[in-house]
C-alpha cells in the first residue's frame, strides 16, 4: 500500500526532495514558518450549558473508570460531574440539570481529559506548508494543549498562541517555550548576558525556555533567571555539550523537564566520563551520531544498582520531570515497520514524506545505510531507557507524554498515541499513561507559574478540555488512533476498524474528530494531485 504511494516512485521522490532542499533554511527563520491557521470554521460552542450524559469517566488522576456520569459544562468550564444514579456507598447527589443548549449522549462511551503533549513543533516550509494540517491532526487525536519547544519562530508562535486562546483558529491551547539566544544581537559570553536575554524574552509573553547543554555558568544563569520570571525550563542536552552538562548536573541547577534521553545515560556511566566515540566519528554525520548514541546501553550501571537507584531518588528530590519522547526515536528500532504505518497513505503529506526520506540535509532523515546491527543496538538501548523511566514513575517521579513529531517517520497526532503505547511497553498501566498525558502534563506547565492546574482532570471548576471516545482505552490504547484498531466481526468474518476519537472538546467547543481527519485526508489528496502522485 505505502510503496504504491511513495516508495517506488523514485522520480517523484527526487522531485519532492529537490523541492525540500530549495527552501531548506535554518530553524527559527520566520521565512520557514508554515502558513498561519485560517479563521476557525470548525467546532460548535461554547454553549451556555452543554451536558455529556451517561459517560464512563476516566478523570486523569489515576483513579479507575466510573460511570455512568453526567458532565455539565457551562460556557468553557466544567460546572459539575455527577453520577446519574445511586451507587452503593457513594453519598454524592445524583441530580443533573435537565435544561441544556446541547446534549451529547455518551452512553457506552468514555470521557477523558484532553491530552497534553509537552514536545511539539508546528512544522515548517516545505514539509508542512500550512499549519492547519498540523493543528487538525493534533485535535483529531485529543490533544487540547501543547508545549511548543518551539512551535516555530518567536513571532509566529506568540501570534498563533494568542489566536488559539481566543478560539479564533482550530488549534490546541498553546504554551510557548523559546530557545535562548535565538534573536540575540551580540554574543552571549557571560551569565549576566544570559540573564538579560531571559528578562527580555519574558516580556514577549513566553511560558518557558527550551535549553541545550550550555556551559555550567550559563546554564545556571538561564535556569535561575527563568525561575525568577515564572518561566518553565525543558532541556534537550545535546551531545556537543553533555560531557559538561549531563542530566544530573542540570537537575541540580533546577531544570524542570528533561526531554529525550540525552544526559540521562551519561549520568549513569560506569567506568566512563564521556561516551567512547570510535575513531573517524563525525558528530555532524547524523547516521553516525544516532547510530552510535544507542551503543551507550552497555556503558551504564545496572538496573537496581546503588548508582541507578541513587540517580532516581536524586532526580525525584529535585522534582525533575522526565519527558521521554520514546516515539521520536522508535524508527531506529525497526525502520521498515515505521515506514509502513497505517496512517501514511491517507494522512501523511507527500511533502512531509519526502522530508522523511534518507538525506544528509533533512534533520532526522539519517537512515543512509541503516543495518540490523543498528536496530539491535536501539532495541537494547530502549530496554535500559524504558526500565529507568518506569522505575522513576514507580518511586513517584513525574513522567509526561510527548511526541516531537515532524521527523523520523513521526507523523503529528498519531505519534502522541504511539507514545502512550510505548509507555505501556515500558511497564505503565493505561491509567498511569492517561495521568501522564493529562494531569501530569498540566502540572508541569503550571507549576513554574506558581498556579494550580486549569485543565488536565475531569473536575468541576476546570476548563472544559475533554476527549470522547467510543471504545475503552484501558482495554486497548489503539482505539485512540485516528485510524482506530482492527477487530474481527464474528458475524461477517471480516476485520473492521473500531475506535478513533469521536469528539475533542477544547474550551467548551465541540470538535468532530472524524470530520477533522476528513479535512486532513483532503489536504493530503490535494497535495498528491498537485504533485501528480496517483493513489
Amino acid at each position: 500500500m505505502i510503496t504504491k504511494y511513495f516508495g517506488i516512485h523514485h522520480v517523484l521522490i527526487a522531485g519532492l526532495l529537490l523541492w525540500l532542499s530549495s527552501a531548506d533554511l535554518p530553524a527559527q527563520d520566520p521565512s520557514t514558518d508554515p502558513k498561519p491557521a485560517p479563521p476557525r470554521a470548525e467546532g460548535e460552542g461554547p454553549f451556555e450549558r452543554l451536558i455529556i450524559r451517561n459517560a464512563t469517566v476516566i478523570d486523569g488522576t489515576g483513579a479507575p473508570a466510573g460511570g455512568p456520569m453526567d458532565i455539565v459544562i457551562e460556557n468553557n468550564r466544567i460546572a459539575a460531574v455527577i453520577k446519574t444514579k445511586y451507587v452503593a456507598g457513594d453519598m454524592r447527589p445524583a441530580d443533573t440539570p435537565q435544561e441544556a443548549s446541547r446534549v451529547i449522549d455518551a452512553t457506552g462511551m468514555y470521557v477523558l481529559p484532553g491530552f497534553v503533549d509537552l514536545h511539539l513543533h508546528s512544522g515548517d516550509i516545505p514539509k508542512t506548508p500550512e499549519v492547519e494540517y498540523v493543528y487538525k491532526l493534533w485535535l483529531a487525536h485529543g490533544i487540547t494543549t501543547g508545549r511548543g519547544v518551539p512551535f516555530a519562530s518567536p513571532e509566529f508562535s506568540e501570534s498563533e498562541k494568542i489566536r488559539s486562546a481566543r478560539n479564533e483558529i482550530t488549534a490546541p491551547r498553546m504554551f510557548t517555550y523559546r530557545l535562548p539566544f535565538d534573536q540575540w544581537e551580540g554574543t552571549i559570553e557571560t551569565p549576566e548576558q544570559a540573564r538579560a536575554w531571559v528578562r527580555q524574552a519574558a516580556k514577549t509573553g513566553i511560558d518557558g525556555l527550551k535549553l541545550n547543554a550550555y556551559p555550567p555558568d550559563i546554564m545556571a544563569a538561564l535556569i535561575d533567571e527563568a525561575k525568577e520570571n515564572g518561566l518553565g525550563t525543558a532541556a534537550h542536552l545535546s551531545q556537543t555539550g553533555v560531557a559538561d552538562m549531563d542530566a544530573l548536573d542540570a537537575a541540580r541547577l533546577g531544570l524542570g523537564t528533561l526531554t529525550h534521553f540525552y544526559g540521562l545515560f551519561e549520568a549513569l556511566y560506569d567506568g566512563h566520563s564521556v561516551q567512547p566515540w570510535p575513531p573517524g566519528y563525525n558528530n555532524f554525520d547524523e547516521q553516525q551520531r544516532f547510530g552510535q548514541v544507542a551503543r551507550q546501553w552497555t556503558l551504564v550501571h545496572e538496573q537496581g544498582s546503588e548508582k541507578w537507584n541513587q540517580l532516581l531518588h536524586e532526580f525525584k528530590s529535585y522534582g525533575l520531570v522526565l519527558d521521554p519522547t520514546f516515539t521520536t526515536y522508535i524508527t531506529s528500532r525497526d525502520v521498515m515497520r515505521r515506514r509502513n504505518m497505517d496512517w501514511h497513505e491517507d494522512y501523511t503529506l507527500p511533502s512531509l514524506w519526502a522530508f522523511y526520506q534518507p538525506s544528509h540535509d533533512s534533520h532526522g532523515s539519517y537512515f543512509y545505510d541503516w543495518t540490523t546491527w543498528d536496530e539491535v543496538a536501539w532495541k537494547n538501548f530502549y530496554r535500559v531507557w524504558m526500565n529507568f523511566v518506569n522505575d522513576y514513575k514507580n518511586i513517584g517521579g513525574r513522567v509526561t507524554v510527548s511526541s516531537d513529531a515532524g521527523y523520523i517517520y513521526n507523523t503529528f497526532g498519531f505519534s502522541t498515541i504511539e507514545e502512550m503505547e510505548l509507555l505501556q511497553e515500558a511497564g505503565f498501566h493505561p491509567l498511569e499513561i492517561i495521568r501522564a498525558a493529562t494531569m501530569h502534563g498540566a502540572q508541569t506547565l503550571f507549576e513554574p507559574k506558581g498556579k494550580p492546574i486549569e485543565f488536565g482532570v475531569v473536575r468541576s471548576g476546570l476548563l472544559a478540555d475533554l476527549v470522547v471516545v467510543g471504545e475503552d482505552p484501558i482495554a486497548n490504547l489503539k482505539v485512540l488512533y485516528g485510524t482506530g484498531a482492527r477487530r474481527l466481526n464474528a458475524d461477517t468474518g471480516e476485520t473492521e476498524p473500531v475506535g478513533g476519537i469521536i469528539y475533542t472538546i477544547k474550551d467548551g467547543i465541540v470538535y468532530d474528530a472524524k470530520a477533522l481527519l476528513a479535512d486532513i485526508a483532503r489536504m493530503v489528496a490535494d497535495q498528491k494531485a498537485e504533485l501528480g502522485i496517483s493513489g
